[in-house]
């Protein structure tokens, strides 16, 4: 059966692959319908504003979690096991974002905006996994991007 209603986000999939954008998305449209409060710690939340967040949630999901977390009414507790669940990604995700920035060459790419394009998505995931990309440090990795030959460019 598909899904008839519209998802607001690109759904988790059961491999986790799509975790770390999907935790933010479900968060921040928890926080959009007011229903943040389930999801955090010590919450003294209405049963109505869990069962929402439950619903909502869900139907952000795949089909295969849904079975697996069938039992489950708490969006907490169901944030809490998916975390538990996929949460190991960061690091994965980390590693090679650290390599591909040691790696990131402008000489790599047919245009600047190419080259700005990788490197604002390296910053992206940097950021999402927990490090901080400060905008001099965007600089220096430009600067130090140019040939040796066009060093008057710095």
């Amino acid at each position: 059966m598909s899904n008839l209603i519209k998802l607001e986000f690109v759904a988790l999939d059961i491999s986790g692959k799509n975790y770390l954008s999907w935790i933010m998305d479900a968060q921040i449209h928890l926080d959009v319908i007011g229903l943040e409060i389930t999801i955090q710690e010590k919450n003294d939340a209405s049963l109505q504003d869990k069962a929402k967040a439950m619903i909502f949630l869900r139907h952000h999901i795949s089909e295969e979690l849904k079975t697996e977390y069938l039992t489950e009414r708490d969006p907490l507790n169901l944030q809490k096991n998916l975390k538990e669940r996929y949460d190991h990604q960061k690091t994965v995700i980390l590693s090679k974002a650290r390599a591909d920035w040691q790696e990131l060459g402008l000489q790599d790419f047919k245009t600047v905006v190419e080259y700005n394009s990788a490197l604002f998505k390296i910053s992206s995931t940097l950021q999402l996994c927990g490090d901080t990309v400060i905008d001099e440090l965007l600089l220096e990795k430009t600067y130090t991007a140019f040939h040796t030959s066009n060093v008057f460019l710095q």
